[in-house]
């Protein structure tokens, strides 16, 4: 589900988050089981597919809400996520540090209904052309044995 998170305002709209001033990133929640995929792999997912090197900024997106987050629920999840950054660190897996926060997930905001299944929904767009489509197929190639056959 695509919303806000991390930031202080109650209620954000898109144009509240994009003025910079909420606090809240653009962010997806994720439900999962953990029998079905462990959180591990999430996050391994999570690192891969955008840039957790580049602080408040993803790509042409310029501002704190494109900033990398993880937002943890609970002390395990934290635990996990601080200590993959620092396997990523270590590594120079990216060759630069990573800068992903790690922050407790607070409230969550749903956005609105036209960011909802934006790619199903605008896929001839330019952005999604461009931008949006080489990352899913990089994510359908990587990380295919982690992917439901329908969600393919």
């Amino acid at each position: 589900m695509p919303g806000y998170a991390g930031g202080s305002l109650k209620n954000p709209t898109y144009d509240d988050v994009c003025d910079g001033r909420t606090g809240h990133a653009e962010a997806i929640r994720i439900e999962f089981d953990p029998s079905a995929i462990s959180y591990r792999d999430l996050l391994t997912v999570f690192f891969a597919t955008h840039d957790p090197t580049t602080l408040n900024r993803q790509g042409n997106d310029v501002g704190t809400q494109y900033r990398s987050i993880v937002l943890y629920a609970g002390t395990e999840q934290k635990k996990q996520a601080e200590g993959l950054i620092q396997e990523l660190n270590d590594s120079s897996a990216f060759g630069e540090p990573v800068v992903t926060e790690v922050k407790p997930l607070g409230d969550f905001y749903e956005a609105e209904d036209y960011h909802r299944k934006y790619f199903a929904n605008n896929s001839y767009q330019p952005y999604c052309q461009f931008i949006i489509s080489p990352k899913l197929q990089k994510l359908h190639k990587r990380f295919a044995d982690l992917l439901k056959s329908h969600g393919k």
